[in-house]
């Protein structure tokens, strides 16, 4: 009897159980967190149309309002322009298409990362007392920016056909970037959720801190090409996209395609960090949003 239990203890593989395995990084926790994602989608698809009816009910105006800023902005600085208070130089479109155009892209960002910073906040009650993929209240709030934008495709195609702006055919390829943009913006969101629920004053002077940084990024002024102003597009995540979503609709081509790819490959990096991240801290700030 003795021999033959030896016999069979030899034989069994020893498992070791650690607190927190599923926290390592190795590429099975990178699998099993796009499996839980993808699990998840049908609850993520809900979030946001429970979100974007929230917004908009009981609202006179309704959908307008995902582009009343764009308008009130076009509106303000056209009329700046005009009246030489700012000295903006010349666009190669008309200047409130020019605007339109800038301020469609970087409001996909700001209003992007203001909704996936306050996303845990507001949904507190169901963190702690229903198990689910997290990942999925960030990317639900910023699928309310991509909806905003798409109203604001419409508004940009009606005042481009009111100048008799005809886009050039590599519109084509603006979804492409556009796409490293969205994680930039998500992987950002993921960062500062995690810290607005331990610190509210982190959604509470994001929008001050957008506001001055639109200013720094060429939404209502063609870019700088002097030194050192022109560090303003070297230093700005955002500039190239906004760049290039203008060269690509307008001119035909890329002004500044190393910059793009350079801030195209940041913004992989950051997505993934930033996700990997939130993963990993979720369990612990869970608690404390």
């Amino acid at each position: 009897m003795e021999t033959s239990r030896a016999e069979y203890t030899k034989h069994i593989q020893e498992v070791v159980y650690t607190p927190d395995a599923h926290l390592g990084f190795g590429w099975h926790v990178w699998r099993e967190m796009a499996r839980e994602l993808i699990q998840s989608r049908e609850l993520m698809w809900r979030l946001f149309l429970r979100d974007l009816s929230a917004r908009y009910r009981q609202s006179v105006f309704g959908y307008v309002w995902a582009v009343m800023p764009a308008i009130v902005t076009v509106v303000t600085f056209t009329y700046l322009k005009s009246s030489g208070t700012l000295p903006i130089g010349e666009t190669n479109i008309p200047y409130p298409a020019y605007v339109l155009l800038g301020m469609s892209v970087w409001q996909l960002f700001a209003t992007g990362l203001t909704r996936t910073t306050q996303s845990l906040v507001q949904a507190r009650d169901i963190i702690t007392k229903i198990n689910f993929a997290r990942e999925t209240l960030v990317l639900a709030a910023f699928g309310e920016s991509i909806f905003n934008f798409l109203i604001r495709i419409v508004l940009i195609g009606v005042v481009f056909a009111w100048f008799r702006v005809v886009p050039a055919w590599t519109i084509i390829f603006v979804p492409f970037v556009l796409i490293p943009l969205a994680l930039m913006t998500v992987g950002f969101g993921f960062i500062l959720s995690i810290a607005n629920g331990v610190f509210r004053d982190i959604g509470n002077s994001l929008t001050l801190v957008l506001t001055f940084a639109m200013f720094l990024t060429p939404v209502i002024y063609p870019p700088p090409t002097q030194w050192p102003k022109v560090l303003i597009n070297y230093l700005n995540p955002i500039s190239p996209f906004i760049i290039a979503t203008r060269d690509l609709i307008t001119k035909g081509t890329l002004s500044q395609p190393d910059e793009l790819l350079w801030v195209s490959v940041f913004s992989l990096i950051v997505f993934l960090v930033a996700w990997r991240i939130f993963h990993l801290a979720m369990p612990r700030i869970a608690e404390r949003v």
